[in-house]
Formats: structure tokens, sequence, C-alpha cells
């Protein structure tokens, strides 16, 4: 269904109301129960993995391409200007759609279902980071993902976007209790391997990889808690350059190493 609307005020655009503002939208997003896809690549992935749209908000330009995959959701059309307007940035990618979120797996239920390789998050706050490392875990075929409370949501905008659609991909759940989360997976019969910047760590490409296996990751500055560090079954590290080291570049930051770790991690497939 198709609706004209004129002015950027209008309460009928609520759901796209001011996108940069990070602590507003966390609220909004909350009490509605939505998220925002963002392009005609996300937004046709976020369909197909079984979100319901809401609403469109698009440009006359862009919505003949997104007519096929629509069906009979409510549709914004709206001039380049407004759609500015509203989102309080040009959108190149020329249409938003808002979705309705649907229920996470619990943590239990998704480590019994995934198929033997995960990623548990600890604590990364920033969600162009969330976003990437889906998308890295996605495209090597990581099992789930398993964040911690204080972890970005990947439905946020941003970690959705960097991630090109790969969050609607690879199943995930959050847990409820960050001190007894780690003993939950340990419990669930996956072997615990904590990545470090410590040379002194098992190499990831020598470590021993059995039937079910968790890689921890840690947060952008300061990395795993000591008490995950601790409670981990072995710390795996991934070999830097000695001439690098010696140089003071002793460490990745956490996309780059996620993606190879999670090449490691996949080996044994």
């Amino acid at each position: 269904m198709l609706e004209y609307v004129t002015a950027p005020d209008d309460p009928r655009l609520s759901d796209y109301t001011r996108l940069r503002d990070v602590e507003l939208r966390k609220s909004l997003e909350a009490e509605r129960g939505l998220f925002l896809a963002e392009g005609e690549k996300v937004i046709r992935r976020a369909i197909g993995a079984g979100y319901p749209v809401r609403s469109v908000l698009t440009t006359r330009r862009w919505l003949t391409q997104l007519e096929d995959v629509l069906g009979d959701a409510t549709v914004y059309v709206v001039t380049d200007e407004i759609m500015s307007g509203v989102a309080g940035f040009p959108v190149h990618r020329g249409a938003l759609a808002s979705m309705r979120r649907t229920p996470l797996p619990s943590v239990e239920t998704l480590l019994k279902a995934a198929g033997g390789r995960i990623l548990v998050l600890e604590d990364l706050v920033d969600h162009s980071n969330v976003g990437a490392i889906f998308r890295s875990a996605a495209a090597l075929g990581v099992d789930g993902i398993v964040l911690s409370p204080r972890c970005a949501d990947p439905l946020y905008r941003r970690a959705v976007k960097v991630s090109m659609g790969a969050v609607f991909s690879i199943p995930y759940a959050r847990m409820d209790d960050w001190y007894a989360g780690l003993a939950q997976v340990r419990q669930t019969g996956y072997r615990t391997l904590a990545l470090t910047p410590d040379q002194r760590a098992t190499p990831m490409d020598a470590v021993k990889l059995g039937d079910r296996v968790a890689l921890l990751l840690g947060s952008e500055g300061d990395g795993l808690s000591s008490h995950w560090l601790e409670e981990a079954d072995e710390a795996v590290c991934i070999p830097m350059s000695p001439a690098a080291m010696a140089a003071g570049v002793d460490s990745l930051n956490v996309v780059a190493a996620a993606a190879i770790a999670c090449h490691g991690l996949m080996r044994s497939r």
C-alpha cells in the first residue's frame, strides 16, 4: 500500500526519526520492537530471513526495485529531501525498512542446536565491530554467536549495514548472566578457547579442535576479562611478526583478529 508523504515531521514516519541519535534509537527500537534495514540488498535479506515488515520509507526512484518483495506492506514514498530530513543524513541507498524483531532463542537452545563452532563475544560495544564480526563468522561458516549482556545490538542499523545483512543469516543469543555465562557454554559440551594477544598462548593454527569449540573474543579496548580468561579451557593467540612486535605493533584490532581466528576455528571443516 503506497502512501505519499510530503512533510518530514509527519507522525507516520516516526519509526525513521533521527537515525544518528544512538540513545534515542536504542530506546525507540526497544520500546517498539523494531529495527531498521537500510538499502535494497539488506532489506531483501531481512525479509528473506523471515522478519516481518512494519513499513518502508523510500523515494520514487527506488520503489520499483523493491516491489517484488514488499507484498502488501505499507510504503511511504517521499522526496530525497524529506528522506534526509527524517533520517538526519542523506540516505544514499535509497530505502529504509522498519522491521519487526522476532524472539531470540535462549543461549541453551542455541548451544544445543549449533553445529559445533560458535563465537562468544564479551562486551563488544561498537556496533560496526559487531556487524563486521557477524559478517566474517557467517562467511566462514560459524554456526552461531553468543553475546554477553553488554554487547552491542546486532540489529542496530549500523551493525546491520556493516554486516551487509549477515546478521540475519547466523543464529545468535544473548546471555542473561555474564558471570555464569561462560560456565553455561562449557556445561553444554563446548571447549572454550580464549583469544588473547599474549604470545605465550597456544598459536591458533596449532590448537587441537574437538567436535564442539567456542572461541571467546573480548572487548575493543581491554580484551577478555580476567574472569573469562581464567575460566576458559585454553588461551590461544594469533602469532605476530617478531619485527612488528619489536616496533611496538603487538596485536590486531578485534575485527581483523576475529576474521583470522574464525578461519582457524573452521580449518577442521
